[in-house]
Order: structure tokens, then C-alpha cells, then sequence
């Protein structure tokens, strides 16, 4: 069974679907360490809810530690086989990258490279798809390096856009997609 570690700033939608994967048999993985740069996130008590250890690392807490080391050894700590970022607003460093080179994982709300980099997150994300005018849009499932949204693709989806789409609604399609493909994603992967 391989164990997934999570990165997460506020909710973890994408925590929360690969936890109930893992429980309903549909993923054979475990999640086995939450890891969040914000001490207010929600993601903290969802882990805590289902036993699951979670950790705060971020500057206020630890101001004169390389914090990229402290969470790698975290992962490393915990034989974690994949990281899953799951909404998290930092970016990665160096030594977390090379150590788990093609093994961190994120879901970005639309197809790459269309809609990516620097401040292309949620909200941002929908607005820009719908100002300019894109038929389709989706979710690109891919593995993360010391670039912004130019990993290796895992899977992409797709979903039409509606004429009357707005970034709420295209917000919570994309949301639902993407539950679906990190699953997706991860049972390719962990085959």
C-alpha cells in the first residue's frame, strides 16, 4: 500500500477526495501526513477528524529553519511514496522537488499550458477561461517541479463550457472533475 502526503494551505478538496478513495477501496493508498504552511487551515481539523498526523511548518513558527528541509525530512519521516498539493499556495523548493522527483502531484483547474503559472490558481484560473472566451475547459493532473505548472502531465480532462457559464458554476465543475482525476491519476500511477 503506498502512502501519500499532503501540502495544504486552506481546505484540500483534493485531500478530502483522496482520503475517501483510500477508505472506499478505490485508491490502495493511505494518507498518512497533512502538512500546511497556514495554521488556521481547515484541512488541519479534517486530519485531526481522521487520525491523521498534521503538522504546521511555515515562517512564524520556525523563522530561522530552511523550511524546505523541515518538510522534506516530514515526508521523508514518513516513507511517504507520493505528495499531493492540495491547494498549496507555496511554492516548492529545490530540496523537496529533487528529493521526490516525480513523485509530488498537483491538480491545476484548467488544460495546461493554457491558464498556468505564477497567480493562476481557483478563482484567477476561472476568470481568465471565461474572459477569454475558451470553449472547453478542465483539469491537467500533473507532476510538480521548480517551475510553476510545468510538470509532466499525468491526465488531462475536459468539460464544455456553457454560454451561460459563470466562474461560480465553472468553479464547482472543474472542482468535481478534478476529484475524479486525481483518483484517476493516482491509480495510473500507482499500478
Amino acid at each position: 500500500m503506498k502512502k501519500i502526503g499532503i501540502l495544504a494551505s486552506h481546505n484540500g478538496s483534493g485531500f478530502d477526495a483522496i482520503w475517501q478513495a483510500c477508505v472506499d477501496n478505490r485508491l490502495d493508498a493511505k494518507v498518512v501526513l497533512v502538512v500546511s504552511n497556514n495554521s488556521e487551515a481547515a484541512v488541519l481539523q479534517k486530519a485531526h477528524s481522521r487520525e491523521i498526523e498534521a503538522c504546521v511548518v511555515n515562517t512564524k513558527l520556525y523563522p530561522h529553519d530552511n523550511l524546505d528541509e523541515k518538510i522534506t525530512k516530514l515526508f521523508l519521516e514518513h516513507e511517504c511514496d507520493y505528495i499531493f498539493l492540495s491547494g498549496y499556495m507555496k511554492k516548492l523548493e529545490k530540496e523537496l522537488v529533487s528529493t521526490f522527483e516525480n513523485r509530488i502531484i498537483n491538480a491545476h483547474p484548467a488544460l495546461l499550458p493554457k491558464f498556468g503559472g505564477k497567480g493562476m490558481y481557483g478563482r484567477n484560473v476561472h476568470e481568465a477561461v471565461l474572459n477569454a472566451k475558451e470553449k472547453i475547459s478542465g483539469c491537467t493532473i500533473h507532476f510538480v517541479n521548480e517551475h510553476y505548472d510545468e510538470g509532466e502531465y499525468i491526465l488531462q480532462k475536459s468539460i464544455e463550457i456553457k454560454s451561460d457559464e459563470t466562474v461560480e458554476s465553472l468553479e464547482n465543475k472543474i472542482k468535481s472533475l478534478e476529484s475524479v482525476a486525481i483518483i484517476e491519476a493516482f491509480n495510473k500511477l500507482i499500478i
